[in-house]
């Protein structure tokens, strides 16, 4: 009975609505019907066509400026210790320390690029019987530019700096430093890009200027210099090959193999400077590896197990033309940064 009663007290104020809604529309009408009429002709006219006419919707995606520069950079650092106490077999305890960076700075653009590196290599072995020994050194800054010239071939200028970090050891004495010695190239050739243009490069520069610095006056002689001159230049031709590829998953290698001819002395004598990486990738943030290096240059004279009688009457060790070789093996905590591409 209370809801009959509900309903029916309900129907006077739905009926209100409802007339008060109509009256709206109506009025509405009315308004837009006063606007209409007091359009002149040319209005009329416009609102005619208009109305002939839907509106598109336009979808507005926002769009993404091209990138024109990749940058990366990879680091690589390796630790192991070791410590002896009343040990009957001997030895001796060491700390050892291996690190790596491995940065680029790569622009593309149409028919240019521009590739950039920049490797930093340092590692020691400190001996509690023997002392601080530094197990490998480097610093290598490498750039590329380039035009095509007609398809998979581009005009090419390549720039390359080599040296070390820190005074460097053997049984003779300090035969490196900072500086001593540097190694400095500029070339001007062709650079060829088979396949995706990514994994293989091969550059011909047949007008490669070299300029060897020597800051020490004591090591000048052993890398080639005159005693009283800290540099040398070098004219002739480099062919560099480079190779950056996955052998199978998890698995790359990285190579770079240089030749040069001086034009000026001994041409027939073939410097070269291997270097090649195969890395090993274990999982997120560790990997294993190793890496080489080979270097042969007739001007760097290496100390020999031999020695001689000098003009004085005192013993020194017979210096020689001699391949030298470098190898790491490393397992490492490996992070990268940006978009790192080896």
């Amino acid at each position: 009975m209370a809801l009959v009663l509900l309903f029916a007290a309900s129907l006077p104020l739905c009926a209100q609505f409802r007339s008060d809604k109509k009256k709206n529309q109506v009025n509405q009408e009315a308004i837009e019907q006063a606007r209409i009429s007091n359009l002149n002709s040319a209005q009329e006219l416009c609102r005619i066509i208009g109305s002939q006419f839907a509106v598109p919707t336009i979808n507005y995606e926002p769009v993404t400026p091209p990138k024109f520069w990749t940058n990366g950079m990879l680091t690589e650092l390796g630790f192991s210790q070791v410590s002896l106490t009343n040990w009957a077999a001997g030895g001796s305890g060491s700390v050892a320390l291996n690190s790596y960076i491995n940065a680029h700075a790569n622009y593309a653009k149409g028919s240019m690029f521009w590739d950039n590196r920049a490797q930093f290599s340092y590692g020691f072995i400190q001996s509690y019987e023997e002392g601080y020994k530094k197990s490998s050194d480097k610093i290598v800054l490498d750039s590329k530019w380039g035009y095509r010239a007609i398809n998979k071939f581009y005009f090419s200028a390549n720039f390359n700096f080599r040296t070390q970090f820190s005074p460097g050891f053997d049984g003779s004495g300090k035969v490196s430093k900072f500086l001593a010695p540097a190694y400095t190239s500029l070339g001007l050739g062709i650079d060829y890009k088979p396949g995706n243009g990514k994994d293989l490069s091969i550059n011909i520069a047949p007008f490669t200027g070299n300029l060897v610095i020597v800051t020490d006056p004591k090591l000048r002689e052993k890398y080639g210099n005159t005693k009283d001159k800290a540099t040398r230049w070098e004219l002739g031709a480099q062919l560099k090959a480079t190779l950056n590829k996955d052998i199978i998953k998890n698995l790359k290698v990285n190579s770079a193999l240089t030749l040069f001819s001086d034009y000026l002395n001994n041409p027939k004598n073939m410097q070269v400077n291997w270097d090649l990486q195969l890395t090993y990738k274990l999982n997120k943030y560790m990997q294993t590896g190793i890496r080489t290096n080979l270097i042969y240059d007739d001007n760097i004279l290496i100390a020999s197990n031999r020695t001689r009688i000098n003009d004085k009457g005192e013993t020194e060790t017979i210096m020689m033309k001699r391949v030298q070789i470098q190898e790491v093996f490393s397992v490492n905590f490996a992070y990268t940064f940006g978009v790192f591409k080896k």
